[in-house]
């Protein structure tokens, strides 16, 4: 997970092995996919958490996230998630299709919430999506 996850976030600090172990390690914590391409979050009662999806450059534009999606939220539905939230930088067009693809809908802004090397700051859109 944390070289496919290096090799697909370049604009953010990618997270370690360390990172994705100590997140593995919960209950809570599932994820879906392959080296490909997975996605990683978590469900607290009803509600799920998607934590971070990677696609690997290697991979990207084959439909593998929207899968990759759909078997997440089948496995957090099946885990009792009524409902899915998430956040994407504002910036990032190709994350933002995928999640309009998926059937979310814009519930929030942080303003300024990703900082960036070199780059003005980007807004956090915050996602919603009903699973029943």
């Amino acid at each position: 997970m944390a070289a496919t996850h290096a090799a697909a976030f370049t604009r953010s600090r990618p997270w370690t092995a360390a990172e994705f172990a100590s997140l593995l390690d919960s209950p809570l914590v599932l994820a879906a996919g392959d080296a490909r391409c997975f996605a990683l979050g978590r469900v607290i009662a009803d509600e799920a958490e998607l934590l971070t999806i990677a696609t690997h450059p290697a991979h990207q534009r084959q439909g593998l996230a929207q899968g990759c999606m759909a078997g997440w939220e089948t496995a957090v539905r099946k885990r009792g998630a009524a409902e899915v939230f998430l956040e994407v930088a504002a910036d990032n067009a190709p994350a933002k299709a995928l999640y309009d693809a998926c059937g979310f809908a814009e519930c929030g802004r942080r303003a300024g919430y990703y900082r960036r090397d070199g780059a003005e700051a980007a807004d956090a859109l915050l996602m919603r999506k009903a699973l029943r």
